[in-house]
């Protein structure tokens, strides 16, 4: 398999998984071609000719895109599947026959925007720290952070051993202004750790109470309910694509019904 494309890039492409993810697929054995699995990153196939399976079900290029935006409530895990049996995102969205997967990941207790898509592609830029793609985030924390305390938040403070990229940092002005035990706080990341927000405001002793991402790029959460879904505008997913440095247009959608804005349910601890 010498000739083709890259495994990985047809699995992302596919819209089953971005490319890291695709990734582990192949190192696990979960993928064939042509009746034999595989599990060598470099290996490659024809999508057109070759035979491609994902657990033993057929991988072909999707015929259309499609683009959802979630307000992910609490309580819900940011994957397809939960080897703890919890409530996913994907079951918020039921109406939504097409393979679509999460750009990133709102750990359990964390809400807001969330999009969905099965564009491999775009998804693979959106998550590159290379291209920056801002996030934005509103946390409500224990205390009132100094401004000193916000000044090595916006520098970057160490999480795991590593320091943070510089972030936007602004303490909000509302309801929280005449109180002391807690105060919320305007986030702007150009990166993504896992569970990054809480492990900073952690390491400036000020603990997260709620956490909600409100914006991704050009995206806005708006008033879209929790646990409510919304396909994308043909100018937002230019302007998406735009923001990741990726311009051309993408296949308009054929068929398939557009998901009805649903609102969510329940709470829960990890």
């Amino acid at each position: 398999m010498q000739s083709g494309i890259r495994l990985q890039k047809i699995l992302s492409a596919a819209g089953r998984a971005s490319r890291r993810a695709a990734e582990a697929l192949i190192e696990a054995g979960r993928v064939s071609v042509n009746g034999v699995t595989v599990t060598a990153l470099g290996s490659r196939a024809d999508p057109a000719r070759d035979d491609i399976r994902l657990d033993g079900r057929r991988v072909g290029l999707p015929t259309s895109r499609r683009y959802l935006v979630l307000n992910k409530p609490r309580g819900y895990v940011t994957t397809r599947r939960d080897p703890q049996h919890r409530k996913t995102v994907l079951d918020l969205i039921p109406d939504v026959a097409d393979y679509v997967y999460p750009v990133g990941r709102l750990d359990y207790d964390s809400e807001g925007l969330l999009l969905l898509t099965n564009d491999g592609e775009l998804a693979a830029r959106l998550t590159h720290p290379r291209h920056g793609v801002p996030r934005v985030y509103e946390a409500t924390v224990r205390g009132v952070p100094t401004e000193a305390r916000l000044r090595r938040l916006a520098a970057g403070v160490p999480v795991d051993g590593r320091r943070a990229a510089p972030a936007g940092v602004r303490l909000l002005v509302n309801r929280f202004a005449k109180r002391t035990d807690e105060s919320r706080l305007r986030i702007v990341l150009r990166e993504g750790r896992n569970r990054q927000v809480r492990r900073m405001l952690e390491a400036i002793g000020h603990p997260v109470r709620r956490l909600r991402r409100v914006e991704m790029g050009p995206l806005r959460l708006g008033r879209l309910r929790p646990g409510a879904v919304r396909e994308l505008a043909p100018a937002e997913v230019t302007a998406l694509r735009q923001a990741a440095g990726k311009t051309a247009a993408p296949r308009r959608q054929r068929g398939g019904r557009r998901p009805r804005a649903r609102p969510g349910a329940g709470n829960g601890q990890s």
